[in-house]
């Protein structure tokens, strides 16, 4: 462990790895990170690479379609994660090592055509198929409207949830409600753990093309704002709960997109509490930088930079321009990885 990720952990961090690449998750390990979580993009990462062949020519000669091969790579390379993260996840009483699966994305592509209760039954039916038999495997569900209404019924079954495409306080405040009504059916909450993923970058890099009337000091500050106030919000909410386990914010899309800006600075300007999910390159950022990092996760913006912020965002239209893009980012990316192992079965399997 090095002595600024070191720094960041003892600050009251914990330290997630945006991946599931069988390397990265090591290293990531050596450094102090306590869990994982997947989604088609790193799956698509992986198998480009060539590492998963022999399991794709595998897979197809046991005369399995793309869309199977797709998700027996997801659950193998998600489970070998987990059993590399279980000895955490037995040391912290299930707190921590933590591995998270997301559901299909393509029961949001609107060219289906699927209704909303379609959807939502389909999120349950998923969410147990794949958490069936985990002891720390976390399901990833989108704050959607059908995903926001599937995670009542499936924190009433028992299931481990990561909401996740969180980006305004009023989509946290429902994915909460809808957790934590199903917790309450549970006979036994002694194993309940739940966390919300709020979204930083992007905010910020919205902000920048869509709110150019920002002072200099309010832009590129809207993100971290947003996130501390729901993580306020959410440790206030649980505070009395009296729960074994924490409900904890996951703290996402903490890659940089402004190049003027230092790898680390969402991570550095949120240490201290909850959960960081970073990608490789912003770990190794961390590493690389000299920084000791301290708590700053409960240290606000002055109040002229919220007050300029609160007065020229409008959040319902950001919300509605980022949940527009957000979903068209989960869609995407396991479109491409469904034709990149088609191109896998052409070159694999030439006769075909």
């Amino acid at each position: 462990m090095t002595n600024s990720i070191k720094s960041l952990i003892e600050s009251g961090t914990k330290l997630y790895l945006d991946s599931v690449e069988p390397s990265e998750v090591d290293q990531n390990l050596a450094w102090g990170a306590v869990g994982a979580t997947s989604n088609p993009a790193i799956i698509s990462g992986i198998v480009k690479a060539g590492g998963l062949d022999s399991e794709i020519e595998s897979l197809i000669g046991d005369g399995h379609d793309d869309e199977t091969i797709a998700w027996e790579l997801t659950d193998s390379l998600v489970k070998d994660a987990q059993k590399k993260f279980l000895a955490i996840h037995e040391q912290t009483g299930g707190d921590a090592g933590w591995v998270s699966f997301e559901l299909d994305p393509l029961l949001e592509d609107p060219s289906l055509n699927l209704s909303e209760d379609e959807v939502v039954n389909r999120y349950i039916e998923l969410g147990k198929k794949w958490a069936a038999g985990h002891v720390n495997r976390m399901i990833k569900v989108p704050a959607t409207a059908a995903g926001l209404r599937a995670l009542e019924p499936m924190a009433a079954a028992g299931i481990t949830l990561n909401v996740t495409l969180i980006f305004t306080k009023d989509q946290y405040l429902a994915a909460r409600e809808a957790v934590w009504k199903g917790a309450q059916k549970l006979a036994n909450r002694d194993q309940f753990k739940s966390v919300y993923s709020i979204f930083i970058s992007r905010i910020d890099v919205y902000t920048k093309s869509q709110v150019p009337t920002l002072s200099d000091e309010a832009q590129g500050m809207v993100g971290l704002l947003n996130a501390k106030r729901v993580w306020q919000e959410n440790t206030a909410f649980w505070a009395d709960k009296k729960l074994p386990l924490a409900q904890e914010l996951i703290f996402a899309s903490t890659g940089t997109k402004n190049p003027s800006d230092l790898p680390y600075r969402y991570v550095q300007a949120l240490a201290g509490s909850d959960i960081q999910t970073n990608p490789p390159e912003t770990n190794q950022a961390v590493v690389d930088s000299g920084v000791t990092f301290t708590r700053t996760v409960d240290q606000m913006p002055s109040q002229s930079i919220q007050d300029d912020i609160d007065a020229k965002v409008d959040v319902a239209a950001m919300r509605a321009a980022l949940m527009a893009e957000g979903v068209d980012k989960f869609v995407k990316p396991q479109r491409a990885l469904l034709e990149l192992i088609a191109t896998k079965r052409k070159q694999l399997s030439p006769s075909s």
